[in-house]
């Protein structure tokens, strides 16, 4: 294969020293409040409580639905508040034994924490395992008993009535109500910063900060998501609210449970935004794709021959038309697996083959 010219090495390196990304205003769903009334002592509720522990309630037979009353009544115990040092956010019950299911985020930084719960009690809570790829997280609870909710593994369809629990904004169990709105949705312009907010699902129930962690529920009373992240009105956005989709929640959360990882695809470059003037200064005739901003050379992408520069067409034949759209895909993929990519280089179409690998642990690379 021909090398590319001095000259045309020299605009391919101008453009990657100098190429951003205006990344669409987003918010995660943690609040970092104003200090607020003493916490409730950790005696205030024995452990025993009726209120809070025991078996969750049956879920209802397939098709029938609850009223969103019942909904809130029935879930309410199951999800909590986390308080840490920088803020809040929301959890939801895993397991009787005190394990609670929340975002990587809502965490960070902290190894300690406590842990609110719908009867009034709040106590300690240790934070077990991390995940920051997904953006989860497993906190232990100084609690058992706890009510364990049931989390569907299927996808709800579009238009399913939903319940949001959590603690937006600082005001404790609080229930939204709205629809699915949409189905794996990448959020635009995120991938620079987050590997995180991919394969979502979108909904119009009112996410705000403070609803990180808790629960998106269907009107059976199951957990369908973990919510997320949403985009504030100031971008002009109206009720625009993502959440991790259950069926990643469970599996990412038995991942960390095993052996406190989580396994994901490693790819080993940083994709960037591919538009019309970046095209140009490339030298590329394509409309859609994924540009190369950087390569890790030893990575599987570096190994396999993929450059600086490229624009990636498509993976095992999907359009990529967003670097988020990448990510997506790579979520569905394990390591060891062989993906195949269409390249465009300058004037040239290539076929490159990549053997993924395990992410390494230090690395924040796709």
């Amino acid at each position: 294969m021909k090398p590319p010219s001095s000259s045309a090495r020299g605009r391919r390196g101008a453009f990657l020293a100098t190429v951003f990304s205006a990344v669409l205003a987003l918010s995660a769903c943690t609040n970092s409040p104003t200090p607020g009334p003493s916490p409730v002592t950790t005696g205030s509720t024995s452990p025993g409580s009726a209120a809070t522990t025991g078996a969750a309630p049956a879920p209802a037979d397939p098709g029938t639905a609850l009223s969103i009353t019942q909904i809130v009544e029935n879930l309410a115990p199951s999800v909590v508040t986390i308080f840490t040092d920088g803020g809040l956010g929301s959890g939801v019950v895993y397991s009787a034994d005190g394990l609670i299911l929340t975002n990587e985020h809502v965490v960070r930084g902290n190894t300690e924490v406590e842990v609110g719960f719908a009867d009034g009690q709040r106590v300690a809570g240790t934070v077990k395992a991390t995940d920051p790829v997904t953006d989860l997280a497993l906190v232990q609870a100084s609690r058992t008993g706890l009510p364990q909710p049931t989390y569907q593994p299927a996808l709800p369809k579009v238009g399913e009535g939903v319940v949001v629990l959590g603690s937006p904004l600082g005001f404790e169990n609080t229930a939204t109500a709205g629809i699915i709105s949409g189905l794996h949705r990448s959020i635009p312009g995120s991938a620079q910063d987050s590997l995180s907010l991919v394969d979502l699902i979108q909904t119009d129930a009112p996410i705000s900060p403070g609803n990180s962690g808790g629960a998106v529920i269907n009107m059976r009373g199951e957990v369908v998501g973990i919510s997320e992240a949403y985009i504030p009105p100031s971008s002009g956005a109206v009720a625009l609210g993502f959440a991790i989709p259950a069926a990643t929640a469970v599996e990412v959360a038995e991942e960390l449970l095993a052996d406190g990882t989580a396994e994901h695809a490693y790819l080993g470059l940083t994709p960037g935004e591919l538009t019309r003037p970046i095209a140009e200064q490339l030298g590329v005739d394509v409309s859609t794709g994924v540009v190369v901003l950087s390569v890790d050379g030893d990575g599987p992408a570096g190994r396999a021959g993929i450059r600086p520069g490229d624009v990636l067409e498509s993976m095992e034949g999907v359009a990529l038309t967003a670097p988020e759209k990448l990510l997506a895909e790579l979520r569905s993929r394990n390591p060891g697996d062989t993906v195949g990519f269409q390249v465009k280089r300058g004037g040239e179409s290539l076929d490159i083959k990549v053997g993924l690998s395990e992410r390494p642990a230090s690395n924040a690379g796709r």
